[in-house]
């Protein structure tokens, strides 16, 4: 039996990541969506709660972490970021080892990660899929968005390795900034490509 072929899918904010990473699943491509993981460990009777609330009381109630008021309490604050990211992080990489474990007879498994540059973790991934559009489709996709404002896309895109430079440190790019059949069709190409690659791999 060979270890999956790990592939870690990322992209900035509005470039379409969440679409792609259904397109993979659509095909029977095992995800590991971070972002979901820790809502689940961060909603009601998440297991990462009790500890959250003990290092930010009154950031959590009945129905999880208060995300509105951890968010105040960590926003420009590198410290209190830390700190949360020390609970966070290693409950995270729990999940996706035991996922790993899961589907560990897989040709290849995709870890939807968001921040995989900014975090590190392209360092732990066989294959790094960019999810990308032009920047005015970007744009026009982030403001419709409810609550957001110019100011808050621009601090989120201050925080987010560029578009650019994702791009050039891709295996592969996915565009996004097409229609979806168009984009689908990109998607089903890349997994036969990957299935290939998989196939191709020693045995353990």
């Amino acid at each position: 039996m060979t270890k999956p072929l790990i592939i870690g899918l990322t992209g900035s904010i509005g470039m379409g990541k969440s679409t792609v990473a259904a397109m993979f699943e659509a095909a029977g491509i095992p995800v590991f969506d971070a972002d979901a993981e820790v809502w689940k460990l961060q909603g009601p009777q998440g297991e990462l709660v009790p500890a959250i609330e003990a290092e930010f009381p009154g950031s959590t109630d009945e129905t999880g972490v208060l995300r509105d008021v951890l968010g105040k309490e960590v926003f420009g604050d590198k410290e209190a970021l830390a700190r949360l990211e020390a609970i966070v992080h290693p409950a995270l990489a729990r999940k996706r080892e035991a996922f790993l474990i899961e589907h560990f007879g897989a040709p290849f498994v995709v870890f939807d990660i968001p921040l995989l540059f900014e975090k590190g973790g392209h360092e732990s991934v066989d294959r790094i899929v960019v999810v990308s559009a032009p920047g005015d489709v970007q744009r026009v996709r982030v403001l419709a968005r409810p609550g957001m404002t110019p100011e808050k896309f621009a601090h989120i895109l201050s925080l987010q390795t560029p578009d650019a430079e994702k791009r050039m440190r891709a295996d592969h790019i996915i565009d996004t900034g097409q229609s979806l059949a168009e984009t689908e069709e990109e998607v089903l190409s890349l997994i036969a490509r990957l299935r290939a690659e998989a196939g191709s791999q020693d045995p353990l």
